[in-house]
Formats: structure tokens, sequence, C-alpha cells
């Protein structure tokens, strides 16, 4: 949903407080007063040398004083640049009510208008910040305020159900809604999560926490893409914004599928050629935490895991802010993390030129039930098979292997217990005779039926070392009742041959020789997804279940299959 690493005077007056960097003076709690009369605080951080700095400007609902801003803060003050810290609406110290994103635009250009017009300003803004707080960078932009010229959106969420194409929200934003609820961050530690995430019907779901979410019912009452939802739009909207954009992610951030495609559409739509032109994509082998350490779940990266983000990032607003036009700030337009290799790469385009989309097409004999099974994935289509078949029970789902709140949903998991159960379909090459390299865009179509009247298709490409063991590298679901679009629920035919496309995210990945490509099929990842009751009924208000067979075909006219993006080097 959203996550990132006292309201003074009531005249915005403000204080000067001890600095722990002697070449940092902070004012803290100053006011900012909105188009609405509701009054945000602020801190900011300036250089004892100089008066007017270009502004870097972070807008956090989670505590614009906690020590992770401080740090930052800090760091940019060194640099020379304003470090301005803001809660937003009804968090922190700043009044007003807090509703996640539906204010965040407006209060965003009175905001960069406040940091633009103050003494100590250039007036030049660049906004930083990850996760909500990137979201709110990209609809602040498309209202194009004056004295912005550069932003750097980490790990932003993407436009509704792109991302949870469920036509509902995650289980696990709960635990998100409940952490933001007030203006302060409250404990989560006594709520047995699991065990929330298993309460029916969704819309309640808060009371099982405990607690009345106003924001938490009022999203759970539009189901699929209507006008609420199109409102925060922005991803449909590039062609709106002129900003240069620095794009950051993870490979293994759950909102990673934002990242790679904000940059591809700001590229292609932006107004102006110099704000395409200025887009810049950085990935790494991380999770939604950015940066954070060489080793994620099962996998070591290696030492190059960990980078300079911050002078990555102090080199994309000099150049922008500053107008330092050298070699040091030209960065390379897309620079990616190449897993397995371990290595970092600079490309001129995402996917890269040499990425040739290819398919790997699911065979069996009719069993290719868990790791046991007889399925095999290769680049031939397939003969007459028999289709696979398994029995979907929304009440014992298939387990989606994370941690218990919403920080980070996910990893480079082991699922060699989740591939004992029969309700999951596993279908693997034979060991590579040699590397295959895949970066780029990953998507499967599926042909699958059921009994009953709904189906989620949830498909896992996995990484098998020579020992056996499956990594989950990306995955990604298509929810049958908005198999063609989310802004209209259709209904899922009983016995009826669906076409399916999955989207299954983006990946960078050395599959190594000796190792295997596998993918897994299945109905349910919970709790990452919320499960399908296969009733047909409300998404969130529904308690009823059914329990359904499902076949996946794969035959000449039914030729179920993953894409990969893979790359031929000489």
């Amino acid at each position: 949903m959203g996550r990132y690493e006292a309201f003074g005077a009531q005249d915005g007056g403000s204080q000067s407080m001890p600095s722990p960097d002697a070449n940092v003076r902070v004012l803290f709690n100053r006011g900012i007063q909105m188009h609405d009369g509701v009054r945000l605080s602020a801190d900011v951080y300036l250089p004892r040398q100089g008066d007017r700095h270009p502004v870097v400007l972070l807008r956090t609902p989670y505590n614009k004083e906690d020590d992770a801003t401080v740090e930052t803060a800090l760091s940019w003050a060194r640099d020379g640049y304003a470090f301005v810290a803001v809660d937003v609406r009804g968090r922190g110290d700043s009044e007003g009510t807090f509703v996640p994103y539906r204010n965040d635009a407006r209060d965003g250009v009175d905001v960069i208008a406040w940091c633009a017009g103050e003494a100590w300003s250039t007036g030049r803004v660049g906004t930083v910040g990850g996760s909500y707080c990137g979201r709110i960078q990209w609809l602040t932009a498309l209202l194009r305020p004056p004295g912005l010229c550069a932003m750097i959106p980490l790990v932003s969420p993407s436009d509704a159900f792109v991302e949870w194409p469920t036509g509902t929200r995650h289980p696990m934003d709960i635990s998100w809604y409940a952490s933001t609820d007030g203006h302060t961050m409250q404990n989560p530690g006594p709520v047995a999560w699991m065990r929330v995430y298993e309460h029916l019907p969704l819309a309640t779901m808060d009371e099982a926490v405990g607690r009345q979410l106003a924001n938490w019912k009022e999203d759970l009452a539009h189901e699929g893409k209507d006008a609420y939802w199109a409102a925060l739009d922005y991803q449909s909207r590039m062609d709106e914004i002129d900003v240069p954009a620095l794009h950051i992610s993870g490979w293994y951030d759950d909102e990673q599928v934002g990242t790679p495609l904000n940059y591809r559409l700001a590229r292609e739509h932006m107004r102006s050629a110099h704000a395409r032109d200025a887009q810049r994509l950085l990935m790494g082998p991380w999770g939604h935490g950015v940066n954070r350490g060489r080793t994620f779940g099962e996998l070591d990266f290696g030492p190059e895991a960990v980078i300079d983000l911050h002078g990555y990032e102090r080199r994309f607003l000099d150049r922008h802010l500053r107008g330092i036009e050298s070699e040091e700030t030209d960065l390379p337009p897309v620079r990616i993390f190449v897993m397995g290799e371990n290595a970092w790469r600079d490309e001129d385009t995402f996917p890269p030129q040499k990425a040739t989309a290819t398919p790997y097409f699911l065979h069996s004999g009719g069993r290719a039930n868990s790791r046991f099974g007889d399925g095999l994935l290769a680049t031939e289509p397939p003969s007459a098979m028999p289709p696979d078949r398994y029995r979907s029970d929304p009440m014992d789902p298939v387990p989606f292997i994370t941690e218990e709140r919403h920080n980070q949903i996910g990893g480079a998991d082991d699922y060699s217990a989740v591939e004992r159960r029969d309700d999951v379909l596993v279908y693997t090459t034979a060991p590579l005779e040699h590397d295959v390299e895949v970066v780029g865009k990953v998507d499967a179509t599926i042909y699958a039926a059921t009994t009953a009247h709904d189906l989620d298709v949830m498909v896992k490409l996995l990484d098998v070392t020579p020992g056996g063991k499956p990594i989950r590298v990306v995955d990604g679901m298509v929810r049958g009742r908005f198999r063609h679009g989310m802004a209209k629920a259709e209904p899922v035919a009983p016995g009826e041959v669906m076409e399916l496309a999955v989207d299954v995210w983006y990946t960078s990945l050395v599959f190594r020789k000796g190792h295997a490509i596998r993918i897994e099929v299945a109905s349910s990842a919970f709790p990452k997804y919320d499960r399908n009751l296969q009733t047909g009924e409300s998404l969130a208000r529904g308690t009823r279940t059914e329990v359904a067979d499902v076949s996946i075909y794969h035959d000449p006219a039914h030729p179920s299959h993953i894409s990969l993006p893979v790359v031929t080097r000489p």
C-alpha cells in the first residue's frame, strides 16, 4: 500500500534547534498553509554555508522526525541542499484528516510553492521518497506545479489494480491501514495478523484487528475500476506530466511492477522531448526496502548488491536542480542488476533491445500435480495432451511465503514444501545445457476452465538449483471475472475454457547452466492475494465459498505457455 523507509506555534512560527551536525541548522515545525486553511508541519534542514539552496522535498505519512528521515535530511544538507520533511495531511504534526492519497496532489502543489518561495530557496525543487511517498510525487506532478524540476520516486505503487488485479485490496494491506490509523504510527505487534487475514468478509476485516478503519471500509466499498479509483490514476495520464525522474526499485519489491512500467510510459508519453530523454531507471537485487543488504531470502547477491544510493541520487539532482551538466551527472538511461550473474549492467533501453520474447510451453500427461508429477516446460509447442486438473478450495488456499505484515510481501523463497500440494501444478525444463539470461517483461497465457463461478490463475516463475531447490523469482495472477479488464466484472461460465493473460511482472536473472526453469500454476496465493471464494458474489462482502475442479489445458488448440524475455549475447 505504501511504505518507506508536534505542530508548533499556531501562527506558523519556528524554532531553531541544535543539530547533530555543526554544519547544518534545523528549523522545526514550520507551518505551511494549504489552499483550504489546513496547516501542514515541516522540518527544514539548511546548510550553514550559503544563503539560497535548491530544495529536496519529502512528504511522508510515517513521521518526518524518525531516525531514517533525519539521517537522509542531514546527508542532503551536507551536500548543500535544503531538505524539507513534511508530515502529510492528518499525520504526525500536520492538521486535518488522513485519507490516503486523496489530498496529496493538491497539497503537494502548495508545499512546493512554499519551498520555492522561501528566502533560503533557489526556487528549484526536487521531490524524493518511496512507496506512498513515491506515488504522491506522481499525483502532484499531474498538476504541473511551478518549481518542480525533478523527482526521485522509489518503489512507487501503480494505478489501482495493476499490481493487485483482484478487484479489491490485498488482505495484508489491512496491517498498513492499522499502522497509519490516526496521527501517529500504531504498534502492530499485539495482532495475530495471519488469523486476521483469514477473516471474512473482507469489508469487516478491520473489526477483526480491533479497530474501526474508515479508510479501509471506504476502499472496500469499491470493487473493480470505478470513478473512485480512477481519480487516483497517474500511469494512464503520463502525457500530462513533464518532469525528469529517476525511477528506483528492486526485483523483489512487492510493488516492483510500477517502476519499470513508469519508466517506459514516461519515456514514451511525457509532454516534452527534454523530460522524456531525462528519465532514468535503477533496478537492484532488493525488496521494498531498497539497498538494505547483499542477501535477500535464500540468495546472496554478492558485495556489489549494495551501492552508494545517495550518491547516485545526488548526481541526478545535481544535474536537474543545480544545472551541473558533466560526465559525472550524466547517468546511464538504465542501470540494472543482473541476478545470477550478480553484476550491474548499463543499458540504453529497458527491456534491452537484445531481449526476445521466447515461449516456454506447458507439457504433461495430465499429472503435473506437485513437484512429484509429470509436468514439463519446453520451447516445443504441445502435442495432443490431456489437461491437468486440481481441486481449488478457498478454505485451504495455496500458501504464499511471506512475513506477517505489509512491509515486504514475499521474496527469494524456497517453495519446496508448497510444491508438495496436489493443487499446485509444476512444470520444469530439463537441466539447462547453457546459461539462459532473462531480462524484461514476463507474461503467461493459460487456458483454464472451472466448475465454479469464478477462477483465479496464479503463475510463479522459479529458478531450480542443481540440488533441486525451487527459488521464487517473480509471479502474477489474473481473476476470471476481470479477464477482459478491471472496469467491468464479467461472469465466468462453469466449464467454459478461457484464455487468460497473466502479467508476471519483470525480472533480470541468468538461469545458470545446470539449473532449471520452472513455473507453478495454482488458483490461490494466500495471503498475498485475497482468496477467490469462487461463487461470483461480492468480493468484499462475500462469506460463502464454493469448491471447484479446475482444468489447465495445453494442447495445439490451447497452447498454455510462459513468455520469457531471453537475451542473446555474442
